[in-house]
């Protein structure tokens, strides 16, 4: 099985390239997080993929190798901007956020679907890119630990709705803890199902 490859970063033309990817455009609570990573080529972690065809312990493992041997930059944007700006603005923002906070600033960016966020140098929209380049695969990998990682802590002081294992999607678990306890600070309100519960409590 053939995964994520170097074709598109060096298409590029330029030596430093960095791929960007975000997490979390459609859980109900928690923020939307993105990544930026510039990999080494010459120490490329080996696996690499799209993070949602790997297992939790695999996307750990390589989420520390990233670390290791790439330049990462992340971008977080909070419900409240979630629920002020919308969605994919959020998501654009987190993913402007990520590759403005790189150590190094890339000549290129390539960026995972069709819509680019508004970044200080060229970039390329990749539809499916996560499984077809290696930086944007690396990119999605930290994306999604780094979110995980949030969503558990948040659990920590909501332990009802599950967050730690749903990461904050409408699992029945999360739908029933809805019912039963109600909505939180970490929950988006400007979510649909989010509103009719609103409304309903009014």
């Amino acid at each position: 099985m053939t995964g994520p490859t170097l074709q598109f970063e060096t298409a590029c033309g330029v030596p430093v390239v960095a791929g960007v990817d975000e997490v979390g455009r459609g859980p109900w609570a928690g923020p939307v997080v993105a990544a930026a990573v510039i990999l080494d080529t010459a120490r490329l972690p080996d696996g690499l993929n799209d993070s949602k065809k790997l297992s939790r312990q695999k996307r750990e493992q390589l989420d520390a190798a990233i670390r290791e041997t790439s330049a990462v930059g992340l971008g977080v944007v909070e419900v409240a901007d979630i629920d002020r700006l919308n969605i994919l603005a959020a998501a654009m923002e987190a993913m402007r956020r990520a590759v403005a906070d790189l150590p190094v600033a890339p000549g290129h960016a390539l960026v995972d679907g069709n819509r680019l966020p508004d970044l200080a140098m060229p970039a390329t929209a990749v539809i499916k890119g996560d499984g077809l380049s290696a930086s944007i695969a690396a990119a999605s990998i930290v994306a999604k630990v780094h979110r995980d990682r949030l969503m558990a802590t948040l659990a920590e002081t909501f332990p009802a709705y599950g967050w730690e294992r749903n990461a904050g999607y409408g699992t029945a678990e999360h739908q029933a803890a809805l019912r039963d306890h109600g909505v939180t600070c970490h929950h988006r309100r400007s979510f649909a199902p989010i509103a009719r519960l609103l409304a309903g409590a009014d």
